[in-house]
């Protein structure tokens, strides 16, 4: 799989409080902060996503449900839970998408409420990789609506990491994400 020049890599919420120790967080989840980082300089435009919730936002509960989509308080705007995941290289050309900031509806999706197809639309980018946390959520949402906006689109596997809850609902994903026709890869596949 080839990176081409004029495409861009979408880092997926990586953040403190989808990384161990978190609000929400997801096993191993900064495993893949070393592979991100390492793709970083082949990439001419970055886009780093990250959930930016009000305190108040909609989907959060004192006793989160989880597969209703209800879930603990995490990523509130301002707060170390939100900031990015201090290993993770932001490098200052980095273009930043805020989610879920709205109080009263709920964003998976980095084209969600956003400019982000636009902006990508308007730098000549046709080809978008993937990466980040989770899997099966905001990196599925934001892969799925980067197919709809007519992007080639890539999910490097191995640089996500997914919920699983219920169990089995990567697999789900990413066959979700095979059949809309974006493609699967691993890093090592990557020239």
């Amino acid at each position: 799989m080839r990176i081409g020049a004029e495409d861009a890599l979408i880092v997926t919420d990586i953040q403190n409080d989808f990384c161990p120790g978190g609000a929400l967080a997801v096993a191993n989840g900064d495993a893949i902060v070393p592979g991100v980082n390492a793709l970083l300089p082949r990439f001419k435009y970055l886009v780093y996503t990250r959930d930016w919730h009000p305190v108040d936002h909609c989907s959060f509960s004192d006793v989160p449900q989880f597969m209703d989509k209800s879930w603990p308080v995490h990523c509130v705007q301002g707060t170390i839970g939100a900031a990015f995941h201090p290993a993770l290289e932001v490098p200052s050309r980095a273009w930043i998408v805020s989610k879920g900031h709205r109080t009263d509806k709920e964003a998976y999706s980095s084209f969600q409420d956003s400019d982000l197809a636009n902006r990508l639309k308007g730098k000549g980018v046709t080809k978008v990789f993937v990466c980040g946390i989770a899997t099966d959520y905001c990196v599925k949402a934001t892969a799925l609506d980067s197919r709809r906006n007519g992007l080639e689109t890539i999910v490097i596997e191995d640089l996500c990491k997914g919920v699983d809850v219920p169990e089995g609902s990567v697999a789900t994903a990413l066959e979700e994400l095979r059949e809309a026709g974006v493609t699967i890869c691993r890093s090592e596949e990557l020239e």
